[in-house]
C-alpha cells in the first residue's frame, strides 16, 4: 500500500449561536488582558455579527482593535496593512469573521506579524514563517471555501496574480461553526460558495493525490452539499440546509488541505487572475470545461464521487454539475469580459508557477496542448 497521512483539523465549537464563545475560546490560548485584532469582512457592518463577536472578546477581557479595509480578494498590501495593525497594538490573537477572503486574510496575519517581512515575502513557500505566531480563531460566514481548516491563505500580488502561503503555521487554532452567520448571505453568493464547497470535496476524491482515508471527508462533503445546497438557495432561513451546508464546507476544507485540488482550480484561478470572477463561479466553470475530459478512463474514483453524488455512474457526472448550477442559477458563461483573452494568453496564464500544483494534482496529465485546448473550450462560452 502507498503511504498516506492526514493533516491536524483545527478544534471545532459548533452550532447556532455559538459565534458568542469567541471570548473564552480566545482565553484558551492567550493571557487575560491581551489585544486581539479583529479581521472582519466590511460587508458585514450592518448585520451585526461583528458587533455580536466584539461583545464576546471584550467580555473576556480583551482589547479589540477592527480591520476591515479589504477587498473581496485581499491583496497583500492590504494583509501587510493588517499585520502592522497586529504589531502595533501588541496584539496577541487574531480572530476572522467572515467569508474566505476575510479567513485568508487573518490566518496569513497571525501567521506572519511577529516577523516585518511583507507577506509577499512568504508566497509559494519562498521563505519559511517566523516560528512564533499569534493565536488564530476563524468564523466563517460563507459556506464555500473551507478555508476554517486548510493551511492555505490565498492572497492577491500587485500583478492581479492570486498566489497562496502555506503550512502549518497557516492554520487556525479555533473553528466556529455558527450556522446563524450564514443567514444573511444571499442567494447568489449562496450558490456560488456552496458549489465551491462541492468542487472542493469533487476534487479532493478525484484527483492524483486521492486517497481512502481522505475520502471518508471528500464523499461527505460531497454528499452534504448536494443534499444541502438547494434547500440553502431557496430559503436562506432554513437553519438545518445551511448547518449541513456549512459542513459541507469544513469538509471540503479538510478533504483539499489533504488532498489538493486539481484542474477546475487551475482553471478558476488563472480566470480570475484575469477578470473579476467570483472564485465559486470560476471553479464551476472550470469543472464544466474540464470534466468529460479528466473523467475519461476513469480509475474508479470518479465513479466513486459519483456515487457520493447519488448518481448511478461517473459519466453522469457532467449533466448532474451543469443541472445543480442551472437549478441554483449559476450563469456557466464566461461572458463579455472574456472576450478580448486569446486562447494562448489563457493557456500561458494556466501555465504560470502559481497554479503549478493544482495542475500537477490532476489525475491525467495536463500536457501543454491540453491547456490549449480546455483555454479555446473555455473561451467558446464567451
Amino acid at each position: 500500500m502507498s503511504g498516506w497521512d492526514l493533516a491536524r483539523i483545527p478544534h471545532v465549537t459548533g452550532g447556532a449561536g455559538s459565534r458568542s464563545s469567541a471570548g473564552n475560546l480566545v482565553a484558551g490560548h492567550v493571557s487575560a488582558g491581551s489585544d486581539v485584532v479583529l479581521v472582519a469582512d466590511p460587508g458585514l457592518k450592518s448585520t451585526g455579527l461583528a458587533d455580536d463577536v466584539a461583545t464576546s472578546l471584550k467580555a473576556a477581557g480583551f482589547g479589540v482593535h477592527l480591520f476591515s479595509d479589504f477587498t473581496g480578494d485581499p491583496t497583500v498590501a492590504q494583509t501587510d496593512a493588517a499585520a502592522a495593525l497586529a504589531r502595533s497594538t501588541g496584539a496577541k490573537a487574531v480572530v476572522s469573521l467572515g467569508g474566505g477572503s476575510a479567513l485568508d486574510l487573518g490566518k496569513a496575519v497571525a501567521a506572519i506579524s511577529t516577523a516585518s517581512l511583507s507577506a509577499v515575502d512568504y508566497e509559494l513557500c519562498k521563505l519559511p514563517f517566523p516560528t512564533s505566531r499569534l493565536a488564530s480563531i476563524v468564523i466563517p460566514t460563507t459556506s464555500g471555501t473551507g478555508s476554517e481548516v486548510t493551511r492555505t491563505s490565498i492572497v492577491t500580488r500587485a500583478d492581479k496574480a492570486k498566489v497562496w502561503l502555506w503550512g502549518d503555521e497557516i492554520k487556525a487554532d479555533e473553528v466556529i461553526l455558527d450556522p446563524e452567520t450564514t443567514l444573511s448571505l444571499p442567494k447568489m453568493l449562496t450558490a456560488w460558495t456552496g458549489i465551491d464547497a462541492l468542487v472542493h470535496a469533487f476534487e479532493a476524491a478525484t484527483n492524483g493525490n486521492a486517497t481512502a482515508a481522505n475520502n471518508v471527508f471528500a464523499h461527505e462533503g460531497i454528499r452534504l452539499a448536494v443534499k444541502h445546497l438547494q434547500r440553502a438557495v431557496d430559503s436562506g432561513s432554513d437553519i438545518e440546509a445551511r448547518a449541513g451546508l456549512q459542513r459541507a464546507a469544513m469538509l471540503g476544507g479538510t478533504s483539499i488541505d489533504n488532498c489538493g485540488t486539481a484542474a477546475a482550480h487551475m482553471i478558476g484561478h488563472a480566470l480570475a487572475s484575469l477578470k473579476p470572477l467570483h472564485h465559486g463561479r470560476s471553479v464551476i466553470i472550470g469543472i464544466m470545461a474540464s470534466i468529460d475530459w479528466t473523467i475519461a478512463n476513469d480509475d474508479g474514483r470518479n465513479q466513486a464521487a459519483a456515487e457520493a453524488f447519488g448518481l448511478k455512474s461517473a459519466a453522469d457526472l457532467p449533466m448532474a454539475f451543469r443541472d445543480l448550477a442551472d437549478s441554483v442559477g449559476i450563469d456557466l458563461r464566461l461572458g463579455p469580459d472574456f472576450a478580448g483573452v486569446s486562447a494562448e494568453t489563457l493557456a500561458a496564464q494556466f501555465a504560470r508557477p502559481e497554479n503549478a500544483a493544482m495542475r500537477s494534482s490532476n489525475r491525467r496529465q495536463i500536457t501543454d496542448g491540453d491547456l490549449m485546448m480546455l483555454a479555446e473550450k473555455l473561451l467558446a462560452t464567451v
